[in-house]
């Protein structure tokens, strides 16, 4: 395995709050091409190969959706794939705009590369429960009976 170092700045200290990779790259004072382009290439092909296996499911999916008997079991099927969809785009799309700010958004302040990198850490687990509980009568039920005592009369 061939391991190549970059020369670093004085200030080793990464404005994020965790370690991600283009705040690391962002440290060194050397020529980080290569360490721009395997950012993005695999970006790129994780979003690539992830979206194939996604589109392939979901083919087989309403293919086996469109032979259920009854429409209301069709329609359920096919809103609990929203769900599905809503949650995966709320995972990618704060990735992908993060990921190509820093590549390509070199004006952008340091404070919005920041926030926009916790925000693709913070926003799918927060998200995630409101949009399946959104399709969960049970808890859609419950909520609006909890919201109906709290208001005042």
């Amino acid at each position: 395995m061939i391991r190549l170092r970059l020369p670093l700045y004085q200030n080793q200290i990464i404005a994020h709050s965790y370690c991600e990779h283009m705040a690391v790259v962002t440290l060194a004072c050397g020529d980080t091409r290569v360490n721009n382009l395997y950012g993005m290439g695999i970006g790129f092909l994780v979003l690539i190969l992830d979206s194939l296996a996604i589109t392939a499911s979901y083919v087989m999916i309403f293919r086996a959706v469109m032979g259920l008997a009854t429409s209301e079991a069709r329609l359920k099927t096919l809103g609990t794939c929203g769900s599905h969809i809503c949650a995966i785009l709320v995972f990618y799309i704060p990735i992908a705009v993060s990921s190509l700010t820093h590549r390509f958004g070199h004006r952008v302040p340091p404070h919005i590369h920041i926030l926009l990198a916790n925000l693709y850490l913070l926003i799918p687990p927060i998200l995630n429960p409101i949009v399946y509980a959104v399709r969960t009568k049970q808890i859609r039920e419950t909520l609006l009976r909890i919201k109906a005592r709290t208001q005042p009369r």
